[in-house]
């Protein structure tokens, strides 16, 4: 046989048992020796819905405060953007569309695990609710992993998509996991309460359901008294032989068909009108829900508008946490109340209802009594009177030790209320304080990780340590709703084990109140159904720890597995904090083995013999050459954007006059004079178009004539250098080359530094050729830095040791534009030297130690 529970029964089930979206909550379980009907699965069932409901609503809440927690960040970092500012609501409506997308995604899942076992029937069996809850509970981590990662992603989306630095973004995510900490913290303390207030509901449920069922019951209890009575009556008119057995089989046929009938009844009336209350309640209910739903999303605009987000974030996430609390108090309060109205609606018809089959009854007794039997036997008026009077005195008799029974029935009702009540509450402190372990676990190993790791930067740390920090409360919050429903599962399948000790119990109860004088007999049958309620006791408490270790194991399982998702997400974020720390030393140490290389070829240029005026010469002309060309270019697509731009203003404006003057309905309906006013405003537009494209053409001629003049300073001073290297060459023949000096142009004195610095990868590359051309010149291998590898392929050879000797002819002297010349410019690696001449006045050089070396980059 199977347990099953009742798809409606009224309670605060008649606002929640009986409601038409609860028709198919009723469970069966393969448990039980009866096939009766159980009101725990029920209430479980829609304990395990409120739950969910719980879940959704601090999902929504935490959704509205990420939003709000980005929308002040954003105010950080971009400070001199308004709210209104299309960059930052291009920002805010991605984050926004997200989020939308997340819930519309598990909403979808939600809605078809719900469809799962349901069919046709109006009842699901219990692995089936079992099975349900686990994958509501997969799928709200993957929408929990799902909006980790929309929040791991902003930092890149702000870098890759909006052009933000690296380290903006980096102290914007900082201060976003700082505040969503503190948001998670509000969130779990309301969760707590509202898991609390919802078990508070559940166990009202079951109390008023059970009050109901009473008043139901009691008919059929009334009804057993009265044709108990009737039945005596008419068997002590058949011993007196005043009635014959075939008559009393007929007349007590007819009572129990009529009194049977009228409690059929009042079952019927009472489901149907309180079906009818239930649908009446609910509609009142949604029109009171939608005007509080609308005016609360007011009050939430009006918090937003007015509440400064520029101030303090805590104070701001804790008044916006109160409305949203208020809110929700708010709408449960407008649930109880409407509960407690549809309650007291069908307790006032089951009163009613009563009541009418009281009355029926009683005319069922007097008709029987008072005109029946006078015609059936010879009684007279008086002894059928004095029979009626003595059924209704031994039905108000059975009625009373009825009474007395139901009273002891509802003590050891309110009992098992109470002690799963403690249940409920020693399995949140198991779930507490499995959370505070799976808390010092997961913060033990991150330290002891970071400790062993080393070298990360205090920033590094910080952010690694809150982003877990935010993801560790996140999880524990789901665990604890897993936990809340693990609890309700675990009852939901000892129901059938608790509703037969509670009979039991009951039975014991009733037979030890049966009658005060027992014989051996009695008491022998007494003794045996305690040892039963004993052994039933021993039965159930064993079952409950396997049930409860079962789905303990369970519980840590999925622990275990969010865990690993949360170790995953926090090696990720190491790895990339590391990556990033690797890159930082790796570009320090390219940084410091290009400026080592360039210091061995400048030292490799003074000694070699194959570095000659000629070769230097050919070296700078190709420099200024790939200069001069990157800013030709540059100024030749600059002239082409804008000649188009002026073409394209030019076509619509002709095309618009085309428009204005073809239009012949126009011409036909203006008088004379507003012609003449349309033509001088025509004319006058006119005027400022021309005016406006010679200034336009103007200035494209003053910026070409000002880079014609700057290409032929160019000329002139590669004609100076040449000029100047001659000098240096025939210097040189006279006197031996000292060591050289390499070093970089000031910043400033070249003509094109303003193009070097709005266009840095030609300047880059005409930098890296002449490294490269003067590597190869002074045969110094490239491979000891591949930032400054030759692209041509030229050959490498090591550094020579010992140096030839040249003919006073092969040898020169360079040197480049004097340092305070305001014109003077120069290659990347510039070589001058400093050498007295007693002969001449004038001086090469800047006059500094010939073995000094300075090294300077030219700032683009």
């Amino acid at each position: 046989m199977a347990t099953w529970i009742a798809p409606c029964v009224p309670g605060v089930a008649v606002s929640d048992l009986c409601m038409p979206q609860n028709l198919k909550s009723g469970v069966r379980m393969h448990r039980g020796l009866s096939c009766n009907l159980d009101l725990d699965l029920c209430i479980y069932n829609l304990h395990l819905k409120d739950l969910l409901h719980l879940d959704t609503a601090l999902r929504q809440e935490k959704h509205m405060m990420f939003i709000q927690i980005f929308k002040m960040c954003l105010l950080d970092l971009l400070p001199k953007k308004k709210t209104d500012d299309e960059l930052y609501q291009k920002i805010l409506s991605k984050q926004e569309n997200d989020l939308e997308e997340l819930e519309k995604r598990l909403q979808v899942r939600l809605s078809n695990t719900e469809m799962l076992g349901a069919g046709d029937s109006e009842y699901i069996t219990l692995a089936d609710v079992e099975k349900k809850e686990r994958e509501y509970s997969e799928h709200l981590i993957a929408n929990m992993e799902a909006f980790w990662k929309q929040m791991e992603n902003i930092q890149h989306f702000l870098v890759d998509q909006f052009k933000c630095s690296s380290s903006k973004a980096r102290q914007l995510m900082m201060t976003l996991t700082e505040r969503m900490i503190a948001a998670e913290g509000l969130l779990r303390d309301s969760q707590d309460l509202q898991a609390l207030d919802t078990l508070e509901r559940t166990m009202g449920r079951a109390h008023v359901a059970k009050t109901i069922e009473f008043l139901k019951l009691q008919i059929r209890e009334e009804t057993r008294c009265h044709l108990a009575a009737i039945s005596h009556s008419l068997e002590l008119l058949t011993v007196e032989g005043k009635l014959s057995g075939r008559q009393r089989e007929e007349l007590l046929t007819q009572q129990h068909k009529a009194f049977w009938e009228e409690a059929e009844r009042f079952g019927r009336e009472f489901v149907q009108r309180g079906r009818d209350l239930v649908k009446a309640s609910l509609v009142h209910q949604a029109e009171g829900m939608a005007r509080l739903t609308l005016a609360q999303q007011k009050e939430q605009r009006s918090f937003l508008a007015t509440a400064p987000q520029t101030a303090d974030p805590e104070e701001f996430l804790q008044g916006f946490h109160e409305v949203l609390e208020r809110q929700r108090l708010s709408r449960s309060d407008l649930e109880e109340e409407e509960n407690v109205r549809a309650t007291k609606a069908v307790a006032a018809l089951c009163q009613e209802l009563y009541r009418s089959t009281m009355e029926t009854f009683q005319k069922f007794v007097d008709v029987l009594f008072l005109q029946t039997l006078p015609c059936v036997t010879d009684l007279s008026q008086a002894e059928c009177e004095y029979l009626r009077q003595e059924a209704q005195e031994n039905a108000a008799q059975q009625l009373e030790k009825l009474d007395r029974f139901r009273s002891q029935q509802w003590k050891l009702f309110q009992d098992l209320l109470e002690q799963e009540k403690q249940v409920w509450l020693e399995e949140h402190t198991l779930s507490t304080v499995l959370q505070t372990h799976l808390r010092d676990d997961q913060d033990s190993i991150i330290h002891r990780v970071l400790g062993q790791l080393g070298g990360l930067s205090e920033e590094s740390t910080q952010c690694i340590l809150q982003g877990h920090d935010l993801l560790l409360r996140s999880a524990l919050r789901r665990l604890a709703l897993r936990s809340s429903a693990i609890t309700t599962l675990t009852q939901m399948r000892l129901s059938g084990k608790k509703s037969l000790l509670q009979e039991l119990r009951e039975q014991h109860a009733l037979e030890q109140d049966s009658s005060q004088c027992l014989d051996e007999h009695q008491w022998q049958l007494l003794r045996a159904l305690e040892a039963r309620v004993l052994e039933e006791a021993g039965r159930l408490e064993e079952e409950t720890q396997q049930t409860r270790l079962q789905l303990r194991q369970q519980l840590l399982a999925e622990a275990q597995e969010v865990g690993q998702l949360l170790q995953q997400y926090t090696e990720r974020a190491i790895g990339q904090t590391l990556l990033g720390h690797a890159r930082n030393m790796a570009s320090k140490s390219r940084a410091k083995d290009r400026d080592d290389f360039k210091r061995t070829l400048m030292e490799a240029a003074v000694e070699s013999v194959y570095v000659t005026s000629a070769g230097v010469g050919r070296l700078v002309h190709a420099y200024y050459q790939q200069i001069r060309r990157a800013m030709q270019d540059h100024e030749e697509r600059k002239l082409h954007h804008l000649e188009t731009l002026q073409g394209e203003r030019m076509e619509h404006f002709k095309l618009r006059k085309k428009q204005e003057l073809g239009d012949p309905s126009s011409g036909a309906e203006v008088a004379g004079g507003a012609q003449e006013a349309s033509g001088a405003v025509h004319q006058r537009m006119l005027a400022q178009q021309k005016k406006f494209l010679a200034q336009f053409t103007a200035h494209q001629r003053t910026r070409q004539d000002a880079w014609k003049q700057s290409a032929r300073v160019m000329d002139h001073l590669e004609a100076q250098l040449e000029t100047q290297l001659q000098t240096v060459t025939e210097q040189r023949a006279l006197h031996p080359p000292p060591k050289v000096l390499l070093r970089q142009p000031r910043c400033g004195l070249h003509p094109v530094s303003h193009l070097q610095m709005r266009k840095l990868r030609p300047r880059e590359e005409a930098e890296q050729s002449f490294i490269s051309e003067l590597a190869a010149l002074a045969r110094v291998p490239l491979a000891e830095s591949k930032p400054f590898s030759n692209k041509h392929g030229l050959s490498e050879k090591p550094l020579r040791t010992k140096r030839k000797k040249p003919a006073p002819r092969d040898r020169g002297d360079f040197g480049g534009p004097k340092d305070d010349d305001p014109a003077s410019g120069g290659p990347p690696l510039r070589i001058t030297q400093q050498q007295r001449l007693s002969q001449q006045e004038s001086e090469v050089g800047d006059g500094e130690n010939s073995k000094k070396m300075l090294k300077r980059r030219s700032n683009p």
